[in-house]
């Protein structure tokens, strides 16, 4: 208590703690300033160099024309709504089916042999064939077939192609979530009176969904990249606009735009992913989870 009698309200700093934070302070500022004037130098530098390259006047006609990416951007914007609309259903149809995947290869017996066998040989064929193949292959083989109730949607066939190949991948991480629980939580929920099936839904699961939620979040991020690849199947996404607005002015700048806009669908995405991992301690503790990320 201080000499007038009055109570304390609270901590106060020793000297010694003001002059360490005071350091602190300045060393923060000092590092800001060094990394701001290095930056704008890598950037000046490189600026120069590509305005003082012979072709630039060209390059800068042809994919940076003003006036060309203002006219194209309502039509790339339409096409964009599409990706996210595409990104969305896949996203929740992807968690679904990999989750089912990863349960049928967590299952244990010899009766459960048939189900862990196919859920096995859905995984390796769908993460070992390119995504680009299993949109040509969903999307000009199903409706070669002819069969009634097919549907020949070329965003319908591309969001299937989408949800095959990616369920593949989630499902491992979903696999390497369930299995990073220890055997002794098991255990013990079993040992309470919990069947496997109550041990799996109210001990595992939400343990193993926690601990990947960086990598689902980052297959998330490749996932809202990837829905461009509908294009190819002949859906009027953001790519396929862009190519539309190319052939009506001769100008390569629509795809700079829908590069832009895809870059600032994606960012958000990515910084919500790494703050994530950063506040819950998972950044750098889960690059062993199988499948992990978005490496293809």
């Amino acid at each position: 208590m201080p000499e007038d009698g009055t109570p304390r309200t609270g901590w106060v700093p020793s000297e010694r703690q003001r002059d360490r934070d005071a350091y602190r302070r300045t060393q923060t500022r000092r590092s800001t300033a060094v990394a701001l004037v290095s930056t704008v130098l890598v950037a000046g530098v490189a600026v120069l160099a590509l305005v003082r390259s012979p072709g630039w006047p060209r390059v800068r006609q042809s994919f940076l024309d003003p006036e060309v990416a203002w006219a194209a951007l309502p039509k790339v914007l339409e096409g964009l709504w599409l990706n996210v609309r595409v990104m969305a259903v896949c996203a929740v149809l992807i968690v679904v089916v990999a989750l089912l995947l990863a349960l049928a290869r967590t299952l244990r017996g010899p009766a459960f042999f048939p189900l862990r066998a196919l859920a096995t040989g859905y995984v390796d064929v769908f993460r070992g064939l390119p995504l680009i193949l299993v949109l040509l292959l969903v999307g000009f083989g199903l409706p070669g077939l002819r069969l009634q109730g097919v549907p020949t949607s070329a965003v319908v066939l591309g969001g299937l192609a989408l949800v095959l190949t990616y369920s593949a991948y989630v499902a491992e991480v979903f696999r390497a979530g369930i299995e990073s629980v220890h055997p002794s939580q098991i255990a013990s929920a079993r040992s309470l009176g919990l069947s496997r099936g109550q041990t799996m839904r109210h001990v595992v699961l939400p343990q193993a969904v926690r601990r990947v939620v960086p990598p689902l979040l980052n297959d998330l991020v490749a996932l809202s990249k990837d829905s461009g690849l509908i294009s190819i199947l002949g859906a009027v996404d953001a790519v396929r606009a862009a190519q539309i607005q190319t052939a009506t002015y001769a100008n390569f700048t629509p795809y700079v735009v829908a590069g832009v806009l895809f870059v600032l669908l994606t960012i958000p995405l990515t910084r919500f992913t790494d703050a994530l991992a950063r506040r819950g301690g998972w950044l750098g503790s889960q690059s062993g989870l199988a499948g992990a990320g978005a490496m293809r």
